[in-house]
């Protein structure tokens, strides 16, 4: 069998075209992303080392594992990141929040205090080091697994943060921030989409009946976490904008509003500490 029939073969059994591909390279030691190169050497006997590899990879796909876990990595902000079952993998839709608080620059002191709740991979963290390297930022999470992850892709791309480890603020009691940055968990529980979600950590996906228990935590304890004119910056769920804005509101941040996603939907909903509060 060459690369060309193989390929044919795993299209046949459903996956999708580019699926099959990247497992096909993953099998052969190549980076995931090489397709022309397989293109340009379709007729090449596939090694028989490489087939117990690329039906391993096969099966954990049809079982519904993320290609990012099967790649070991996932883009994100253009940062890549090290990814496995300890962490969700980071979504495009999270890169709104990202913008959002580097579109705060302007507003906040050149050397801001910033800290990202619940890191997860340390990706919201390590996209705003990236680019704002004079703000003095610290990455919190309650999972150690996860900020093993986040250290490790840190570590790895040479871009330094500050970890603590705890339940959100908890894990930063008595501090002070000019900028709080978080994608809680935020999928009610019962979600029907939660069963496509298996393979990635619950504890990082729901937050009650509602989906927004941890949202309310973090709308109650951030406005004394914050400098006046800090800002809480926060995603959620397709459909849980007005909600959001409600508890903001309620906690005495002004300037509250909404941002949309790349498909339109207000995916990030935030509010500033009034600055004579």
């Amino acid at each position: 069998m060459n690369l060309d029939q193989a390929l044919r073969s795993l299209t046949s059994q459903g996956l999708e075209r580019l699926d099959a591909q990247m497992l096909l390279l993953l099998a052969l030691g190549r980076p995931p992303h090489d397709r022309a190169w397989l293109s340009a050497r379709g007729d090449q006997p596939l090694p028989p080392e490489a087939v117990p590899a690329l039906a391993t990879l096969v099966s954990r796909r049809r079982a519904g594992e993320p290609m990012a876990y099967l790649r070991g990595e996932q883009e994100f902000f253009g940062l890549s990141l090290q990814v496995d079952a300890r962490v969700l993998v980071p979504r495009a839709d999270t890169e709104t929040l990202v913008g959002w608080a580097l579109d705060l620059a302007p507003d906040l002191p050149s050397q801001a205090r910033v800290a990202d709740l619940g890191t997860g991979s340390g990706a919201i963290a390590l996209a705003l080091r990236s680019r704002q390297p004079g703000w003095h930022i610290t990455a919190t999470d309650a999972s150690a697994d996860a900020l093993a992850v986040a250290r490790m892709n840190a570590q790895r791309l040479g871009l330094p943060l500050r970890f603590a480890a705890g339940r959100w603020l908890e894990a930063v009691a008595g501090e002070v921030f000019d900028l709080l940055v978080s994608n809680p968990p935020y999928i009610a529980e019962g979600d029907p989409h939660l069963p496509a979600l298996t393979h990635e950590p619950t504890s990082a996906l729901t937050a009650g009946a509602d989906g927004l228990d941890d949202i309310r935590t973090l709308a109650e304890q951030a406005f004394g976490a914050l400098a006046p004119g800090g800002w809480l910056l926060l995603e959620h769920g397709h459909d849980q904008a007005a909600a959001v804005q409600a508890l903001l509101a309620r906690a005495g941040f002004e300037r509250v509003d909404s941002r949309k996603d790349i498909a339109g939907i207000d995916r990030c909903t935030g509010g500033r500490r009034p600055a004579g509060r």
